[in-house]
Formats: C-alpha cells, sequence, structure tokens
C-alpha cells in the first residue's frame, strides 16, 4: 500500500528496505556517523513514545531550531506517530519573529541543534511560561539532550497509545505549520497535511533520477523548508541514503566525500558553482585554456535531443571527455541529477550543466503548494531549459487574465493558521490558489515563470517592468555577484550591483589598477565604467523602456543577517530599498 500519512514512510522501511544498512548519515566531530533503516525506525518510535511519557498530547506544538541532521528525522517522525504538530523554525530567524511564532502556535516544547540555539530560545522562553522544555540535539552543559526522550521512551514503551493516535489519523489532518519568513509584517503559519505532502512524493518520485534502496542524496538547503523536507520524505519514500552536510561552506568537500547520486540546490549556488568553474578556466595557460572556453561556448549552446547535430553531438562528446568530466569529479564523480528550485535558473546554466552530462532539473512551487507545481523530467525527456517543466498529476495550473498563475489540487495547503482573512484571499470560490507569480505556458505543456505579481513595477512613464528578467540577464555577467532593478513611478529603470570582487580583483591585477578594498573600488571611475559595459551588452537586449540608466555599485552582499535576502536566498526588495534609499534618490537627482 502507498503511504497516506507521513508515519506511513517508516513502514517502507520496515518492509521494502529492512536491509539497508545507511538510511541516514551526518557528521559528529568530524567523522560520519551513519543509521540502519532499522536503528531510525527504532528511534523515532522511541521518540515518539517518550513524548507520551513526558505528558504532551496529541495536537501538541513541538519547536525544531537546527541544521540538517539525522536527529530532524527522529524528531519529525515521533512527532507525526503521535499527532503532534512539528513547528519548524530557520536557525537564522530574528528575536521578533520567533517570539512571534512561540507565541502564535503556542509552542509547548523545543528541540534545537546546539548551544548558541539553546541560549537564545532559553532567553525567549522565560516570557513563555507555556514553554515546558528545551532539549538540544548536541551535548550542551546545564541543557536537556534529545537522547534523554529516546531512552524515556525506550523505558516506558507505549505502542497501544501509540497505535491509536495513528489509527486516529487521516491524511487531511494537519501536521505541520510553517511559518513563511515574509518580507513585512508578522510570518504567516502555513497549514500542511499529510496528503499534502504525500501527493507531491507520490507524483514527483518517478521523475528523480535514482534507483530505489541503492542511491545516494546530499542534503544541505534547510531542512525545515518545504522544499528540502518535501525531497527528505521523498528519499525516504525511495530508500535513498540521506547523507546530511555540515554546512554551507562545506558543500564541496561533502560532494567528494559522499559522491551523491542526487542533491536539490538553489540557482544562487549553481551560479556560484560555475563562476568558481570558470574563474579557475580563466587561470589556465595556453591550450588547456583555449580547450577549456572551447568546451565552455559549446556547452552554453547546448540543446536536447541531439537537435545541434551529429557534428556538434561528436565534439561534445570530445568536450566531455577532456573537460566536463572534471567538472563531474568535483561534485563527487556520481551525479545523475540535480534539482534547482526557490528562484528562475538561468537557462544557460541548465544548458551547460546538460551539456557536462549533469542534468539539472528546474522546478517551481511554494510553500503553499507543498511545494511542487511542475519539474522537468529528465526521466521521460520532457525538459524545456527556461521553463519549469510539466505539471504534476492530478494538479490543475491555468493563467488568469493577469497573467497570474493559479494551482488547484491535493497539494494546497489547508490554509493560514489562525488567518481565515488571509486564507481567503489567496484561495478562491473554486478552490484555486493564486501564487503571486506570472507565467504562461511554452507548447502547452511546459510552464514558465516570468516574474512575481508583485515584484513588477511601474515606471512614471506608465510602462511595467520585469526586473527578475534582467536581473538574470545581469547576473550572466563574470563582473556582476547580485543585482536588483529599482525605478518604480520612476522615469527610467536603474540598477543596485554587488561587483564579483574575486573576478574584479583578477580583471584590475591585468589592469595594472591597485586593488584596495571593496568599499574603494565600487567609487573608483574605471571600474564603474567596466560595470556599466556590462549593462549596456544586456541592454542592447532589451526595450529600451526597460534599460538601464544607471547603476550604484555596493561594496557588500545582499545579506540574510541584513534581512536583504530570506532564507532560500530570494531578494527582500523592500528592505533592500529601505536600506539603500540615499543610493536610489542619487541615481534619480
Amino acid at each position: 500500500m502507498e503511504p497516506t500519512r507521513i508515519f506511513d514512510l517508516l513502514d517502507r522501511y520496515k518492509n521494502e528496505y529492512k536491509n539497508l544498512q545507511i538510511a541516514l548519515a551526518g557528521k559528529v566531530n568530524g567523522n560520519w556517523k551513519t543509521y540502519t533503516a532499522k536503528e531510525f525506525v527504532e528511534t523515532a518510535t522511541n521518540f515518539s513514545y517518550g513524548l507520551l511519557a513526558l505528558g504532551l498530547n496529541k495536537g501538541d506544538k513541538i519547536g525544531i531550531i537546527t541544521n540538517n541532521r539525522p536527529e530532524w528525522n527522529f524528531t519529525d517522525m515521533g512527532i507525526q506517530m503521535t499527532g503532534m504538530i512539528n513547528i519548524p523554525i530557520y536557525p537564522t530567524i530574528s528575536e521578533d519573529d520567533l517570539r512571534f511564532i512561540i507565541n502564535d502556535a503556542e509552542v509547548k516544547m523545543f528541540l534545537v541543534s546546539s548551544n548558541e540555539m539553546y541560549q537564545k530560545v532559553s532567553k525567549i522562553a522565560q516570557d513563555f511560561p507555556t514553554i515546558q522544555a528545551i532539549y538540544t540535539f548536541d551535548v550542551v552543559a546545564g541543557a536537556k539532550n534529545f537522547s534523554e526522550i529516546v531512552n524515556l521512551g525506550r523505558e516506558n514503551p507505549n505502542s497501544s497509545k501509540v497505535e491509536e493516535i495513528k489509527n486516529s489519523i487521516v491524511p487531511n489532518d494537519m501536521c505541520t505549520i510553517l511559518y513563511t519568513s515574509g518580507t513585512t509584517g508578522n510570518p504567516k503559519g502555513v497549514m500542511l497535511s499529510h496528503d499534502n505532502f504525500l501527493s507531491n512524493v507520490l507524483t514527483v518520485y518517478d521523475r528523480v533520477p535514482a534507483v530505489m534502496g541503492k542511491s545516494k542524496c546530499l542534503s544541505f538547503l534547510p531542512i525545515n523548508h518545504v522544499y528540502e523536507r518535501m525531497l527528505t520524505y521523498l528519499y525516504q519514500y525511495l530508500g535513498l541514503e540521506i547523507w546530511y552536510a555540515e554546512s554551507l561552506e562545506t558543500i564541496g568537500d561533502n560532494l567528494k566525500e559522499v559522491k551523491p547520486d542526487v542533491f536539490s540546490t538553489v540557482p544562487r549556488l549553481l551560479e556560484k558553482v560555475y563562476d568558481k568553474i570558470v574563474g579557475k578556466g580563466k587561470e589556465l595557460t595556453g591550450v588547456k585554456k583555449m580547450l577549456f572556453f572551447w568546451a565552455l561556448e559549446l556547452g552554453l549552446k547546448y540543446e536536447m535531443h541531439g537537435a545541434n547535430g551529429w557534428w556538434y553531438e561528436f565534439q561534445l562528446k570530445l568536450a566531455n571527455k577532456i573537460i566536463f568530466s572534471k567538472w563531474r569529479e568535483a561534485l563527487g564523480g556520481n551525479v545523475k541529477g540535480i534539482v534547482s528550485g526557490g528562484a528562475a535558473l538561468q537557462p544557460r546554466l541548465a544548458r551547460v550543466f546538460w551539456a557536462a552530462n549533469i542534468p539539472v532539473l528546474e522546478g517551481y512551487g511554494l510553500t503553499e503548494t507543498s511545494p511542487v507545481v511542475g519539474v522537468n523530467d529528465c526521466m521521460t525527456g520532457r525538459v524545456k531549459f527556461g521553463t519549469i517543466g510539466p505539471i504534476l498529476p492530478k494538479q490543475e495550473v491555468k493563467i488568469a487574465e493577469d497573467g497570474e498563475i493559479l494551482v488547484k489540487g491535493p497539494n494546497i495547503m489547508l490554509g493560514y493558521y489562525k488567518r481565515p482573512d488571509l486564507t481567503a484571499e489567496v484561495i478562491d470560490a473554486d478552490g484555486f490558489f493564486h501564487t503571486g507569480d506570472i507565467g504562461e505556458f511554452v507548447d502547452k505543456i511546459y510552464l514558465k515563470i516570468t516574474d512575481r505579481k508583485k515584484e513588477i513595477f511601474k515606471t512614471s512613464g506608465g510602462k511595467y517592468i520585469a526586473p527578475q528578467i534582467i536581473e538574470n540577464k545581469l547576473k550572466e555577467s563574470v563582473f556582476i555577484e547580485q543585482v536588483m532593478v529599482v525605478g518604480e513611478n520612476k522615469n527610467y529603470a536603474a540598477a543596485l550591483v554587488v561587483p564579483s570582487f574575486d573576478f574584479l580583483k583578477n580583471w584590475c591585477a591585468k589592469k595594472d589598477i591597485p586593488f584596495t578594498t571593496p568599499h574603494e573600488m565600487v567609487k573608483n571611475q574605471m571600474v564603474m565604467e567596466r560595470l556599466m559595459e556590462e549593462v549596456e551588452t544586456v541592454n542592447a537586449k532589451l526595450a529600451k523602456f526597460e534599460t538601464i540608466k544607471k547603476i550604484h555599485l555596493l561594496p557588500e552582499l545582499f545579506s540574510i543577517e541584513k534581512g536583504e535576502m530570506t532564507p532560500k536566498l530570494s531578494l527582500r526588495r523592500k528592505q533592500i530599498l529601505k536600506n539603500n534609499e540615499a543610493a536610489i534618490e542619487k541615481m534619480y537627482d
């Protein structure tokens, strides 16, 4: 039988993957610690017993703030089996937002990763007597440890009570509340059910290039986010070995250690990988450099299904042998597919990675859609660059008159927690969820996202500008790390640009321009002129009203810490506008 509740996935481990020697793996003190399928099931079950022994009840809310690690799975499954509600929270959350969530969700208990998180939550918990306890995954002096709950459950097994609760849970019951990191105001609690997640798992699993019970994945995107969380359930359904990277900084090393078959990412990280590879190519000399850029140019022209002809395919085969093989080695040498989501992927990146025999499958979705609406499918060859692929089965998608994408299906959220008013604003009387994204169908099959409805702005001349399209074009330049197009109610478009300082440093050396500090270099007239040349290259392909007339160079990256990016690395435009108000006004003097 197919799973209908999240904890049913544990039955697959018992029946389908009972001999799986590595179900989960994470690093402890620099060494990999692995767990068999049997250990996964036993630990999660004992944790569920422990929760009941602590006096917690079905419906109670439990907060989790952690990095990606096996303990997430033990606690998540234990919470699901007892009918409690998992409230996952980003480790980077602000104190104000954390206070709001604790109060809104009425959190009874917290599980946190480290001493740093323990101190952060403990300080706030003093103001919320409803919080009964805080447990840590790491061993923290003076703190209760997660293992205490597991041991308590082992000593007080209550299988009859857990089975009773499990039998009372139906697929449409809420299993989690995901608080979205809104760009303004308080976070909204998205209520998702067992069926919301599993409807995604059961309609996307056959698009993943992995062998059931015999493949590995590396997980590094935040597991508390709907994207990586659904994929975690997908990996469990497929019986994949789930290896958790230590951090975003160690991904390169972890890829080489684990040698995964699949992993998920966001475009920003793929852009960094690509820029790093190109940067190393520029350091080559002679024939090696010539061959590198010959292969790169070839890759950027890649078309699916041999559309470029036999001579191109012959050259590509040669390029794969002498150049692209090194790209694959850098990703562990075994990658059969990368899933990209969270933001628009530059088509040129998809082309060049596909050319290198590294399939990148761009998908699309939102927290409210659990999350996948559509994804490119390399298993059937239904892939089209610049689109997010075909819509998943059992979902209905239509384009409204104003271009907004509307979605209906079993993946649509139950609603916003305690906010029926906000729910009614986004789910219409016919059950369609209004995504806020603008899109269109290509060839009647492939969905293409063109912009966010709220991000499209109008100039004072009455012309509409879709900033994301222009920003993605600008980011193709090796000189540009980040960019945000501005100009709402102004008479022309302008842009805030963060240069790629690593590349800029090399360029300055070649031009005999002393490179001092980023703060000094963004004021350098020659640097400004060179960056404007890159902008003019993009301008040549834009409509006149879309062209970027002025730019302002910034010395620091947009960051999560400054509130300028969401945890999935999307721009928080209002905050960036606020932080750079003076600079923007200067561009319109």
